[in-house]
């Protein structure tokens, strides 16, 4: 298996090589040349397969350059119950008729981050050993992805995390988790910006080929593409959970901000998983709602990105789309490249509404979107709560907002849940009047010591303080 550029870069590169990159040298993103199509026997073959078997099988399709008893020794590793809390690893719930969500949070720090940030540092670990080498890592979060890269990462020989943030845009708790984190290779960045901010700089210090090479620079956003195959493996555990033969189809809402979760979902549609429809949920940050409506991609400002209750979709340029829409025009990467750089850099936006590939989106590739408030996930976690008796995060509660507005009679809908409840407390308290369980072992996390540095949002500043960083380790 070989990977190219969304962009057109001549090279062709293997899994471990694109699993220390991130971008490609031009700037765009790595996908699989093509995508393995499964049959029916696989499909049988699969079901009943414990989480890390499965987890071994579909990523073997992906992953040529890592002997198998390896590869299968990292997911066993990885998915343990001693990790995920359970043998079933990501257990799907009923909810109502028709209605399911998959329990993907149950990791160490509580968000559906965990199920792929685990396996990146087990795969990290593994391949700069055998190389030798050490990686500095850039990433930018809105919440989750921090704390689980660096619950992930931490203590991993030869590897270093540099997180940025946006200050004070997290929640309590979020910001808890990663800045209370004291080990010496983990720095957190809290950057004077919002995180698309965050976003841009890793992409301007990806762009700066002397400098990432130097530093050796490399990335576990959801741009790594280790990581997007990685959430592949719970559409086909959810899939297999929900259903009992091969010929029945199911629905996924997938809450969304860069749609790299439901990306996911893509490539496993793509690989022959009976998906009918794939429903992204946004909230009053509605960047992929939009385009999904009107195919009109539009990047929002600073001023225009708005601080919500479901603060991990607080974003506005969606990086993942860039792979779908690769895929959405036939895979013509100078399309893409002229889509993503030329007319995003001169005017934040463009228009695929005319063409006619557009309405590919959702008749072949079954995409449909919707949008959540925040009185409505007010009231859609009153409502799971009264009705239920679960509390379900604000994320989760967007999608499954979403979820009913798209619902199907006989096709099950399966919400992929967010996070767990504890992680925004403050919303909970507002819609429900009293706390959200919560981990004994997160108990007092608010008030431990806190480990940050506060730079503006300029990628100049962020790369002297990872360099003179480096230069005192």
């Amino acid at each position: 298996m070989h990977y190219i550029s969304t962009r057109g870069h001549p090279e062709r590169r293997k899994f471990c090589e694109i699993l220390l990159e991130g971008l490609a040298p031009d700037g765009g993103l790595y996908v699989p040349e093509v995508y393995p199509r499964l049959d029916d026997a696989t499909l049988d073959r699969w079901r009943g397969l414990s989480y890390p078997v499965l987890a071994f099988e579909i990523l073997s399709l992906y992953i040529d350059d890592i002997p198998p008893a390896d590869l299968k020794a990292i997911c066993a590793k990885t998915y343990r119950p001693e990790v995920f809390g359970t043998a079933r690893i990501a257990p799907v719930r009923t909810l109502e008729s028709g209605l399911h969500v998959a329990e993907l949070s149950n990791g160490p720090t509580l968000a559906f981050k965990d199920m792929a940030m685990q396996l990146l540092g087990n795969l990290l670990e593994y391949e700069l050993a055998r190389r030798g080498v050490e990686l500095n890592i850039l990433g930018a979060t809105s919440g989750d992805t921090g704390s689980a890269a660096e619950y992930a990462m931490r203590g991993k020989k030869g590897i270093r995390v540099f997180m940025m943030s946006p200050h004070g845009r997290m929640s309590a708790f979020q910001q808890a988790q990663m800045f209370s984190l004291q080990d010496d290779n983990i720095h957190n960045i809290a950057i004077e910006g919002v995180f698309d901010d965050c976003q841009d700089i890793v992409k301007a210090v990806s762009g700066d080929a002397d400098f990432k090479r130097r530093h050796r620079i490399g990335a576990v956003n959801s741009i790594n593409w280790a990581r997007l195959v990685a959430q592949v493996v719970y559409y086909f555990s959810a899939y297999f959970q929900v259903t009992e033969e091969n010929s029945s189809e199911v629905d996924f809402a997938v809450p969304s901000g860069n749609f790299g979760n439901v990306c996911a979902g893509h490539v496993a549609r793509m690989m022959g998983l009976p998906i009918s429809r794939l429903v992204i949920a946004t909230n009053e940050n509605d960047v992929l709602d939009e385009f999904f409506r009107t195919g009109v991609y539009r990047v929002r400002g600073r001023a225009d990105t708005y601080e919500t209750s479901s603060p991990s979709m607080d974003i506005s340029k969606a990086s993942n789309l860039e792979r779908f829409v690769f895929d959405l025009l036939g895979r013509d990467a100078s399309r893409t490249r002229s889509l993503f750089d030329d007319q995003l850099r001169e005017s934040g936006s463009f228009d695929l509404s005319g063409d006619p590939a557009f309405g590919k989106a959702a008749d072949h590739f079954g995409f449909r979107s919707g949008k959540s408030t925040h009185a409505d996930r007010l009231q859609t976690i009153r409502d799971t709560w009264h009705r239920f008796n679960a509390v379900i995060d604000p994320h989760t509660a967007d999608g499954v907002k979403v979820a009913r507005e798209h619902s199907v009679s006989d096709v099950p809908m399966i919400v992929l849940e967010t996070a767990l409840p504890v992680k925004f407390a403050g919303t909970i308290r507002e819609a429900l009047g009293r706390e959200p369980d919560r981990p004994q072992r997160f108990d007092g996390i608010e008030d431990l010591p806190r480990r940050f540095k506060l730079l503006s949002a300029d990628a100049q500043t962020v790369k002297t303080y990872i360099a003179e960083t480096l230069q005192a380790c």
